[in-house]
């Protein structure tokens, strides 16, 4: 069960995905599976047969500029609704909320202090 406000997925933007997995084969013991998605290859770092984090290759303009970076997601019991209260309080929406076929509805913003954030609201309420 996912808790409003916690946070509740982690994700690693890399731009060698193939070395992420190794080191964290070798220092950590993750094993990781693979997923297709239209942008690409997903890679689920699983605990047994639940996922627990995940890594995404940054490739394209979207990513020139950006270091590779861990993104945390804070679940949220309405996104669309919790964006509005965000932007009304000085956040920054840097990535309008959109849905993930069986993950949920996911948006990115930065809070007032510069920080970026993910928040979604998972589709699975006992996930």
């Amino acid at each position: 069960m996912w808790t409003h406000g916690h946070f509740y997925w982690n994700e690693l933007m890399t731009r060698d995905v193939a070395v992420a997995k190794a080191f964290y084969a070798e220092t950590l013991g993750w094993v990781t599976t693979e997923v297709p998605m239209p942008e690409g290859t997903y890679h689920l770092v699983m605990d047994g047969e639940k996922p627990v984090c995940g890594m995404m290759q940054m490739d394209g303009p979207d990513f020139e500029g950006v270091p590779e970076h861990w993104v945390g997601y804070i679940a949220v019991d309405d996104i669309d609704a919790r964006v509005e209260k965000a932007r009304q309080n000085g956040a920054t929406i840097t990535q309008e909320p959109f849905d993930v076929e069986g993950v949920g509805r996911i948006c990115m913003l930065q809070e007032p202090s510069g920080a970026q954030i993910g928040w979604m609201t998972p589709t699975d309420p006992q996930a």
